[in-house]
Protein backbone atom coordinates (compact mmCIF):
# COMPACT_ATOMS: atom_id res chain seq x y z
CA UNK A 1 0.00 0.00 0.00
CA UNK A 2 1.16 3.64 -0.79
CA UNK A 3 1.86 5.62 2.22
CA UNK A 4 -1.16 7.53 3.88
CA UNK A 5 -1.17 10.78 2.38
CA UNK A 6 -0.62 14.33 4.31
CA UNK A 7 -3.83 16.14 4.60
CA UNK A 8 -3.24 19.27 6.44
CA UNK A 9 -6.61 21.21 5.24
CA UNK A 10 -8.83 17.97 6.47
CA UNK A 11 -6.63 18.13 9.47
CA UNK A 12 -8.91 21.23 11.02
CA UNK A 13 -11.75 19.48 10.63
CA UNK A 14 -10.65 17.32 13.60
CA UNK A 15 -9.79 20.23 16.09
CA UNK A 16 -13.86 21.04 16.39
CA UNK A 17 -16.05 19.99 19.47
CA UNK A 18 -18.29 17.92 17.26
CA UNK A 19 -17.45 14.65 15.90
CA UNK A 20 -15.39 14.24 12.81
CA UNK A 21 -15.94 12.14 9.46
CA UNK A 22 -12.24 12.66 8.55
CA UNK A 23 -11.39 11.23 11.76
CA UNK A 24 -13.65 8.35 11.03
CA UNK A 25 -12.20 8.18 7.38
CA UNK A 26 -8.37 8.20 9.09
CA UNK A 27 -9.83 5.08 11.00
CA UNK A 28 -9.71 3.19 7.37
CA UNK A 29 -6.87 4.99 5.82
CA UNK A 30 -5.29 1.37 5.69
CA UNK A 31 -7.51 0.37 2.85
CA UNK A 32 -5.95 2.13 -0.51
CA UNK A 33 -9.21 2.90 -1.96
CA UNK A 34 -10.19 5.17 1.79
CA UNK A 35 -6.36 6.56 1.30
CA UNK A 36 -6.74 7.63 -2.21
CA UNK A 37 -10.65 8.89 -1.22
CA UNK A 38 -8.47 11.24 1.70
CA UNK A 39 -5.88 12.56 -1.01
CA UNK A 40 -8.62 13.16 -3.61
CA UNK A 41 -10.86 14.71 -0.42
CA UNK A 42 -7.81 17.45 0.17
CA UNK A 43 -7.25 18.41 -3.11
CA UNK A 44 -11.51 19.25 -3.56
CA UNK A 45 -10.17 21.53 -0.18
CA UNK A 46 -7.45 23.07 -1.97
CA UNK A 47 -9.07 23.81 -5.08
CA UNK A 48 -12.60 24.35 -3.82
CA UNK A 49 -13.99 22.21 -6.43
CA UNK A 50 -15.50 18.53 -6.61
CA UNK A 51 -14.13 16.13 -8.06
CA UNK A 52 -17.08 13.71 -8.67
CA UNK A 53 -17.84 13.56 -12.29
CA UNK A 54 -21.46 11.52 -13.96
CA UNK A 55 -20.13 8.37 -15.58
CA UNK A 56 -23.68 7.09 -16.80
CA UNK A 57 -26.02 4.51 -15.02
CA UNK A 58 -24.36 1.93 -13.05
CA UNK A 59 -25.97 -0.86 -11.33
CA UNK A 60 -26.89 -5.05 -11.02
CA UNK A 61 -28.56 -6.96 -13.37
CA UNK A 62 -32.16 -6.63 -13.92
CA UNK A 63 -32.30 -3.24 -11.20
CA UNK A 64 -32.65 0.17 -12.71
CA UNK A 65 -32.01 1.70 -9.08
CA UNK A 66 -29.85 0.90 -5.83
CA UNK A 67 -26.12 1.96 -6.96
CA UNK A 68 -25.87 5.47 -7.36
CA UNK A 69 -22.48 5.90 -9.83
CA UNK A 70 -19.59 7.29 -8.85
CA UNK A 71 -16.15 8.27 -10.99
CA UNK A 72 -13.41 9.95 -9.72
CA UNK A 73 -12.12 12.79 -12.28
CA UNK A 74 -8.57 12.28 -11.50
CA UNK A 75 -8.16 8.72 -11.40
CA UNK A 76 -4.48 8.53 -12.91
CA UNK A 77 -3.43 10.50 -9.08
CA UNK A 78 -5.88 8.35 -7.43
CA UNK A 79 -6.63 5.32 -8.75
CA UNK A 80 -8.18 3.20 -6.25
CA UNK A 81 -11.03 5.55 -5.86
CA UNK A 82 -11.21 5.71 -9.57
CA UNK A 83 -14.61 4.08 -9.67
CA UNK A 84 -16.47 4.77 -6.09
CA UNK A 85 -20.24 3.32 -6.44
CA UNK A 86 -22.40 3.43 -3.72
CA UNK A 87 -24.97 1.05 -3.05
CA UNK A 88 -28.44 2.19 -0.86
CA UNK A 89 -29.32 -1.23 1.22
CA UNK A 90 -33.05 -1.67 1.93
CA UNK A 91 -32.64 -1.25 5.86
CA UNK A 92 -35.75 -3.71 7.36
CA UNK A 93 -38.53 -1.79 9.16
CA UNK A 94 -37.50 0.59 11.94
CA UNK A 95 -34.49 0.00 11.90
CA UNK A 96 -34.29 -3.40 14.11
CA UNK A 97 -31.35 -5.46 13.51
CA UNK A 98 -29.48 -8.69 15.24
CA UNK A 99 -25.75 -8.71 15.85
CA UNK A 100 -25.43 -11.63 13.50
CA UNK A 101 -27.39 -9.33 10.37
CA UNK A 102 -24.75 -6.39 10.89
CA UNK A 103 -21.78 -8.52 11.22
CA UNK A 104 -23.12 -10.27 7.77
CA UNK A 105 -23.38 -7.00 5.73
CA UNK A 106 -20.19 -5.81 7.17
CA UNK A 107 -18.27 -8.88 6.25
CA UNK A 108 -20.00 -8.83 2.60
CA UNK A 109 -18.82 -5.36 2.72
CA UNK A 110 -14.95 -5.76 3.80
CA UNK A 111 -14.75 -8.40 0.87
CA UNK A 112 -15.90 -6.49 -1.81
CA UNK A 113 -15.76 -2.40 -0.94
CA UNK A 114 -14.32 0.36 1.16
CA UNK A 115 -15.66 -0.70 4.02
CA UNK A 116 -17.21 2.48 4.47
CA UNK A 117 -20.38 2.61 5.48
CA UNK A 118 -23.36 5.19 6.75
CA UNK A 119 -25.76 4.31 9.04
CA UNK A 120 -28.40 5.48 7.65
CA UNK A 121 -28.67 7.68 4.80
CA UNK A 122 -31.50 10.26 5.23
CA UNK A 123 -33.81 8.18 3.09
CA UNK A 124 -33.00 5.71 5.53
CA UNK A 125 -30.88 3.22 3.89
CA UNK A 126 -27.87 1.41 4.98
CA UNK A 127 -25.47 3.06 2.76
CA UNK A 128 -22.55 0.95 1.63
CA UNK A 129 -19.92 3.91 0.30
CA UNK A 130 -17.44 3.01 -2.24
CA UNK A 131 -16.88 -0.30 -4.58
CA UNK A 132 -15.53 -0.49 -7.98
CA UNK A 133 -17.98 -1.53 -10.97
CA UNK A 134 -16.67 -5.33 -10.76
CA UNK A 135 -17.58 -6.14 -7.39
CA UNK A 136 -21.46 -4.45 -7.58
CA UNK A 137 -22.80 -8.20 -9.19
CA UNK A 138 -20.69 -10.28 -5.92
CA UNK A 139 -21.77 -7.81 -3.49
CA UNK A 140 -25.41 -7.84 -4.72
CA UNK A 141 -25.29 -11.89 -4.88
CA UNK A 142 -24.22 -12.03 -1.41
CA UNK A 143 -26.48 -9.78 0.15
CA UNK A 144 -29.81 -11.12 -1.55
CA UNK A 145 -28.38 -14.80 -0.74
CA UNK A 146 -28.20 -13.00 3.33
CA UNK A 147 -31.88 -11.79 3.09
CA UNK A 148 -31.28 -8.44 1.59
CA UNK A 149 -32.34 -6.44 -1.24
CA UNK A 150 -31.12 -2.92 -3.10
CA UNK A 151 -33.25 -0.29 -2.12
CA UNK A 152 -34.03 2.76 -4.87
CA UNK A 153 -32.24 5.31 -6.24
CA UNK A 154 -32.81 7.61 -9.80
CA UNK A 155 -35.93 8.98 -10.58
CA UNK A 156 -38.09 5.77 -8.80
CA UNK A 157 -39.95 5.00 -5.79
CA UNK A 158 -37.38 5.32 -2.92
CA UNK A 159 -37.19 2.82 -0.13
CA UNK A 160 -40.26 3.06 2.00
CA UNK A 161 -39.16 3.84 6.18
CA UNK A 162 -41.12 4.29 9.04
CA UNK A 163 -40.36 4.65 12.74
CA UNK A 164 -40.36 2.27 15.34
CA UNK A 165 -44.24 2.42 15.96
CA UNK A 166 -46.08 -0.23 17.69
CA UNK A 167 -42.87 -1.98 18.65
CA UNK A 168 -41.94 0.29 21.02
CA UNK A 169 -43.70 3.11 20.96
CA UNK A 170 -46.64 3.74 23.04
CA UNK A 171 -48.14 6.41 21.20
CA UNK A 172 -48.15 5.04 17.70
CA UNK A 173 -51.30 4.93 16.15
CA UNK A 174 -50.72 2.62 13.35
CA UNK A 175 -48.90 -0.38 12.95
CA UNK A 176 -46.02 1.57 10.60
CA UNK A 177 -43.60 -1.30 10.32
CA UNK A 178 -46.52 -3.12 9.23
CA UNK A 179 -47.72 -0.66 6.91
CA UNK A 180 -44.10 0.13 5.40
CA UNK A 181 -43.04 -3.61 4.79
CA UNK A 182 -46.71 -3.93 3.08
CA UNK A 183 -45.87 -1.00 1.03
CA UNK A 184 -42.23 -2.15 0.19
CA UNK A 185 -43.69 -5.56 -1.07
CA UNK A 186 -46.18 -3.98 -2.97
CA UNK A 187 -44.22 -1.55 -5.45
CA UNK A 188 -40.95 -3.90 -6.21
CA UNK A 189 -41.12 -3.00 -9.57
CA UNK A 190 -41.46 0.66 -9.08
CA UNK A 191 -38.65 0.46 -6.48
CA UNK A 192 -36.32 -1.49 -8.72
CA UNK A 193 -37.25 0.02 -12.37
CA UNK A 194 -36.82 4.08 -12.77
CA UNK A 195 -39.80 5.16 -14.48
CA UNK A 196 -40.96 8.21 -12.52
CA UNK A 197 -39.85 11.91 -13.63
CA UNK A 198 -38.24 12.31 -10.82
CA UNK A 199 -38.11 10.29 -7.02
CA UNK A 200 -41.06 9.43 -4.57
CA UNK A 201 -40.59 9.09 -0.61
CA UNK A 202 -42.92 7.46 1.48
CA UNK A 203 -42.75 7.52 4.85
CA UNK A 204 -44.46 6.47 8.23
CA UNK A 205 -44.87 8.02 10.99
CA UNK A 206 -47.17 6.36 14.26
CA UNK A 207 -47.61 9.51 15.67
CA UNK A 208 -47.39 13.30 14.81
CA UNK A 209 -44.28 13.80 16.92
CA UNK A 210 -42.84 12.30 13.28
CA UNK A 211 -40.07 10.74 14.70
CA UNK A 212 -39.16 9.76 10.84
CA UNK A 213 -39.24 13.55 9.68
CA UNK A 214 -41.74 13.23 6.65
CA UNK A 215 -43.34 15.73 6.98
CA UNK A 216 -40.19 17.53 5.82
CA UNK A 217 -38.47 14.73 3.63
CA UNK A 218 -41.10 12.91 2.15
CA UNK A 219 -43.60 12.94 -1.19
CA UNK A 220 -45.95 11.32 0.75
CA UNK A 221 -46.19 11.43 4.14
CA UNK A 222 -48.25 9.06 6.65
CA UNK A 223 -48.52 10.42 10.56
CA UNK A 224 -50.52 8.64 12.30
CA UNK A 225 -53.40 10.66 14.18
CA UNK A 226 -56.31 10.48 16.19
CA UNK A 227 -60.18 11.51 15.62
CA UNK A 228 -61.73 11.30 18.40
CA UNK A 229 -61.00 13.45 22.22
CA UNK A 230 -57.84 13.22 23.92
CA UNK A 231 -57.61 10.92 26.58
CA UNK A 232 -57.22 12.61 30.10
CA UNK A 233 -56.17 11.39 33.80
CA UNK A 234 -56.81 14.62 35.12
CA UNK A 235 -55.64 12.48 38.99
CA UNK A 236 -52.44 12.24 37.07
CA UNK A 237 -51.94 15.52 35.52
CA UNK A 238 -52.58 16.70 39.31
CA UNK A 239 -49.92 14.66 40.76
CA UNK A 240 -47.52 15.98 37.65
CA UNK A 241 -48.16 19.39 39.17
CA UNK A 242 -47.36 18.60 42.51
CA UNK A 243 -44.62 17.24 40.90
CA UNK A 244 -43.57 20.46 39.87
CA UNK A 245 -45.17 20.94 36.28
CA UNK A 246 -46.47 24.51 35.94
CA UNK A 247 -49.64 23.16 34.40
CA UNK A 248 -50.52 26.54 33.02
CA UNK A 249 -47.21 28.09 31.93
CA UNK A 250 -45.99 24.50 30.61
CA UNK A 251 -49.07 23.19 28.82
CA UNK A 252 -52.09 25.18 28.55
CA UNK A 253 -49.69 28.31 27.81
CA UNK A 254 -47.56 26.57 24.85
CA UNK A 255 -50.73 25.46 23.13
CA UNK A 256 -50.80 26.67 19.35
CA UNK A 257 -54.61 26.92 19.60
CA UNK A 258 -55.12 27.46 23.43
CA UNK A 259 -57.70 24.77 23.65
CA UNK A 260 -56.57 23.80 27.20
CA UNK A 261 -58.00 25.36 30.50
CA UNK A 262 -56.24 24.59 34.02
CA UNK A 263 -58.53 25.16 37.10
CA UNK A 264 -55.95 23.98 39.49
CA UNK A 265 -57.73 20.69 39.84
CA UNK A 266 -59.21 19.75 36.35
CA UNK A 267 -57.51 19.78 32.98
CA UNK A 268 -60.18 20.61 30.28
CA UNK A 269 -59.39 20.10 26.36
CA UNK A 270 -61.61 21.88 23.48
CA UNK A 271 -60.45 18.78 21.02
CA UNK A 272 -62.40 20.65 18.13
CA UNK A 273 -59.79 22.64 17.90
CA UNK A 274 -57.20 20.51 19.18
CA UNK A 275 -54.85 19.95 16.14
CA UNK A 276 -53.04 17.04 17.84
CA UNK A 277 -49.31 18.60 18.08
CA UNK A 278 -48.74 15.85 20.94
CA UNK A 279 -46.91 18.87 22.97
CA UNK A 280 -49.88 18.21 25.93
CA UNK A 281 -49.11 14.56 25.70
CA UNK A 282 -44.80 14.70 25.81
CA UNK A 283 -45.14 16.69 28.23
CA UNK A 284 -47.73 14.89 30.59
CA UNK A 285 -46.93 11.20 29.33
CA UNK A 286 -48.54 9.84 31.82
CA UNK A 287 -51.70 11.62 32.68
CA UNK A 288 -52.32 12.49 28.94
CA UNK A 289 -53.03 10.05 25.56
CA UNK A 290 -54.17 10.09 21.93
CA UNK A 291 -57.50 9.34 21.48
CA UNK A 292 -59.02 5.99 20.66
CA UNK A 293 -60.66 6.32 17.49
CA UNK A 294 -56.43 5.95 15.15
CA UNK A 295 -55.87 6.10 12.14
CA UNK A 296 -53.48 8.21 9.92
CA UNK A 297 -53.42 11.92 8.16
CA UNK A 298 -52.02 11.50 4.80
CA UNK A 299 -49.86 14.66 3.48
CA UNK A 300 -47.87 15.11 0.18
CA UNK A 301 -45.27 17.41 -1.48
CA UNK A 302 -42.28 17.82 0.33
CA UNK A 303 -38.51 18.07 -0.80
CA UNK A 304 -35.36 19.44 -0.11
CA UNK A 305 -34.12 22.52 -1.94
CA UNK A 306 -32.41 20.96 -5.43
CA UNK A 307 -33.58 22.20 -8.11
CA UNK A 308 -36.43 24.88 -6.39
CA UNK A 309 -36.70 25.34 -2.63
CA UNK A 310 -38.19 23.15 0.21
CA UNK A 311 -41.31 22.32 0.54
CA UNK A 312 -43.25 21.00 3.66
CA UNK A 313 -45.86 18.28 3.34
CA UNK A 314 -49.50 19.64 2.84
CA UNK A 315 -52.37 17.75 4.37
CA UNK A 316 -53.85 15.66 1.61
CA UNK A 317 -56.14 12.89 3.35
CA UNK A 318 -56.90 14.53 6.83
CA UNK A 319 -58.14 11.25 8.79
CA UNK A 320 -58.17 7.37 7.24
CA UNK A 321 -58.09 4.07 8.84
CA UNK A 322 -54.57 2.20 8.19
CA UNK A 323 -55.52 -1.49 8.01
CA UNK A 324 -54.67 -3.82 5.66
CA UNK A 325 -54.71 -4.67 2.78
CA UNK A 326 -54.47 -1.05 1.94
CA UNK A 327 -56.45 -0.67 -0.82
CA UNK A 328 -57.84 2.59 -0.82
CA UNK A 329 -54.28 4.12 -0.36
CA UNK A 330 -52.88 2.00 -2.99
CA UNK A 331 -55.64 3.21 -5.45
CA UNK A 332 -54.94 6.98 -4.49
CA UNK A 333 -51.30 6.12 -5.43
CA UNK A 334 -51.70 5.10 -8.49
CA UNK A 335 -54.04 7.36 -9.80
CA UNK A 336 -51.15 10.44 -8.66
CA UNK A 337 -48.56 8.00 -10.16
CA UNK A 338 -50.31 7.91 -13.58
CA UNK A 339 -50.97 12.04 -13.72
CA UNK A 340 -47.52 12.70 -12.67
CA UNK A 341 -46.09 10.31 -14.81
CA UNK A 342 -47.71 11.80 -17.83
CA UNK A 343 -47.67 15.13 -17.25
CA UNK A 344 -44.37 16.11 -14.64
CA UNK A 345 -41.50 17.39 -16.16
CA UNK A 346 -38.14 15.89 -15.24
CA UNK A 347 -36.52 15.82 -12.22
CA UNK A 348 -39.75 17.68 -10.67
CA UNK A 349 -41.25 16.49 -7.63
CA UNK A 350 -44.72 15.82 -7.29
CA UNK A 351 -44.76 18.99 -4.88
CA UNK A 352 -43.47 21.29 -7.36
CA UNK A 353 -46.04 19.70 -9.63
CA UNK A 354 -49.16 20.33 -7.81
CA UNK A 355 -47.99 23.84 -7.32
CA UNK A 356 -47.13 24.06 -10.85
CA UNK A 357 -50.56 23.01 -12.80
CA UNK A 358 -52.77 24.02 -9.17
CA UNK A 359 -54.38 21.60 -6.61
CA UNK A 360 -57.75 22.34 -7.99
CA UNK A 361 -56.51 20.57 -11.40
CA UNK A 362 -54.49 17.94 -9.71
CA UNK A 363 -57.33 17.22 -7.44
CA UNK A 364 -60.05 17.06 -10.30
CA UNK A 365 -57.90 14.79 -12.60
CA UNK A 366 -56.61 12.11 -9.43
CA UNK A 367 -60.59 12.39 -8.46
CA UNK A 368 -60.03 13.69 -5.10
CA UNK A 369 -62.90 16.15 -3.42
CA UNK A 370 -61.24 19.17 -2.04
CA UNK A 371 -61.74 19.39 2.11
CA UNK A 372 -60.96 22.62 4.23
CA UNK A 373 -58.11 20.65 5.66
CA UNK A 374 -55.75 20.54 2.42
CA UNK A 375 -55.68 24.76 2.33
CA UNK A 376 -51.98 25.27 3.79
CA UNK A 377 -52.30 28.87 3.32
CA UNK A 378 -54.57 31.90 2.88
CA UNK A 379 -55.45 33.07 -0.16
CA UNK A 380 -53.29 36.20 -1.53
CA UNK A 381 -56.09 37.09 -3.91
CA UNK A 382 -59.76 37.41 -2.22
CA UNK A 383 -61.14 37.66 -5.86
CA UNK A 384 -62.98 34.10 -6.98
CA UNK A 385 -64.12 34.52 -10.72
CA UNK A 386 -66.40 32.09 -11.64
CA UNK A 387 -66.81 30.55 -15.18
CA UNK A 388 -69.97 30.26 -17.01
CA UNK A 389 -71.63 27.27 -16.52
CA UNK A 390 -74.70 25.46 -18.76
CA UNK A 391 -77.93 24.26 -16.28
CA UNK A 392 -79.57 20.91 -17.52
CA UNK A 393 -82.36 23.40 -19.03
CA UNK A 394 -79.90 24.59 -21.90
CA UNK A 395 -79.33 28.44 -19.71
CA UNK A 396 -76.39 29.64 -18.72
Amino acid sequence: MSEKRATPLLDELEKGPWPSFVKELKKSADTPAVNDLLGQLERSYEEKIGHWKHGGLVGVMGYGGGVIGRYSDLQAEFPECAEFHTLRINQPAGWFYTSDALRTIADIWERHGSGLTNMHGSTGDIILLGAKTQALEPIFAELTAAGFDLGGSGSDMRTPSCCVGQARCEWACYDTMGACYDFTQTYQDELHRPAFPYKYKLKFAGCPNDCVASVARSDMAFIGTWRDDIKVDNEGVRAAAAGGVDIQKEICDMCPTRCMAWDGSTLAIDNSNCVKCMHCINVLPKAVKPGDDRGAAILIGAKAPIVGGALLSSVFVPFIKMEPPYEDLKELISRIWDLWAEHGKNRERVGEFIQRIGLGNFLEQIGLDPVPEMISAPRSNPYIFFGDEVSEGGQA
